[in-house]
């Protein structure tokens, strides 16, 4: 959030981040001129006039947010508020990779952290930050795991992008308003949403009932879509439904049709090709020359891109 918003338009495009770092900075906004400012206007005897400020606010904000733990809900708890953010010195100085070799574990009394994996001597110690993709590290930390190293690595394909695909591919203006009331479908089973995503891994689809839901919905015939309505849904998944990443190339050609072209689409969000990228990572000079910041977000559009087209090529 502190990089320049050219900058950070013209190195992220297309990947979410900046979309991500707009909504923090204008929740940010919200929540000092509404809540922290009148706080401390009303309490000038302990935040003197020189406290009073946007910027030093935004940066408490962010140590916050890259520093804090925060407990995780049991299963039960699911519908409970979030537990609160602790600031922990000492344990905070770890570093993350997601093949790391110690973890933290919270007890009623203590915070511990406990290695996962034999660590030899003057082998640095990895915490895990949790299963983040290298958008997320980026949006949150300011840094990426450099490919393949990040096995938590994901891409999002936006869910208007595979409406926009859809409607793309309808034949005439009935086809198009038919997939207008299946969308709307969809949206009243709270499949899809306006700002929602498909989120692809690289081995399986993390919103697999979401993104198989709505192919079999848009590429269904209009007699199916009828049944269905009747029926208000179907039962049971079917194993033929599956949409584990091993499984794309087995399914119907008219649902791998469409998330081809919905790919197709998020490719086009971005400002560089794969080949261009792939160059300059194989270019050890040229790469070395690149700033922190330009590392950093060719490695998160680089892995968004290889889930991609691997995805092109389980659907071609």
């Amino acid at each position: 959030m502190f990089w320049p918003e050219g900058e950070r338009r013209r190195l992220l495009q297309g990947t979410g981040v900046p979309e991500a770092v707009e909504k923090d900075l204008a929740n940010i906004r919200s929540e000092y001129h509404s809540v922290v400012l009148p706080f401390m206007e009303a309490h000038p005897d302990l935040f003197s006039p020189r406290v009073r400020s946007l910027e030093l606010y935004q940066q408490l904000v962010a140590l916050v947010m890259a520093y804090s733990f925060q407990e995780p809900l049991e299963e039960e708890e699911d519908e409970k508020e979030p537990n609160p953010p602790l600031m922990v010195p000492a344990a905070d100085i770890l570093n993350h990779v997601a093949n790391h070799n110690a973890n933290l574990e919270y007890s009623p009394n203590c915070l511990r952290m406990v290695a996962t994996q034999p660590i030899p001597k003057g082998h640095e110690i990895f915490n895990t930050y949790g299963q983040m993709a290298n958008w997320q590290l980026i949006h949150m930390y300011g840094f990426a795991e450099p490919y393949p190293d990040n096995t938590d690595d994901t891409a999002d394909i936006q869910m208007v992008t595979v409406r926009e695909a859809a409607l793309q591919g309808a034949k005439d203006e009935a086809e198009r308003l038919q997939l207008c009331e299946r969308w709307d479908y969809l949206c009243e089973l709270e499949m899809v949403g306006e700002e929602g995503a498909f989120v692809i891994g690289r081995e399986e689809v993390l919103t697999e009932e979401e993104l198989t839901t709505t192919l079999k919905v848009l590429c269904m015939s209009a007699e199916e879509f009828r049944v269905l309505k009747e029926q208000d849904g179907w039962g049971d998944k079917r194993e033929e439904d599956s949409l584990a990443i091993t499984n794309i190339p087995r399914l119907k050609e008219s649902w791998r049709q469409l998330l081809r072209d919905s790919v197709l689409l998020t490719l086009q969000a971005y400002a560089t090709d794969l080949k261009a990228e792939q160059d300059l990572l194989g270019n050890k000079d040229a790469y070395s020359k690149l700033s922190w910041r330009e590392q950093q977000a060719l490695q998160v559009r680089y892995g968004q891109k290889m889930i991609l087209h691997q995805l092109l090529e389980l659907t071609g």
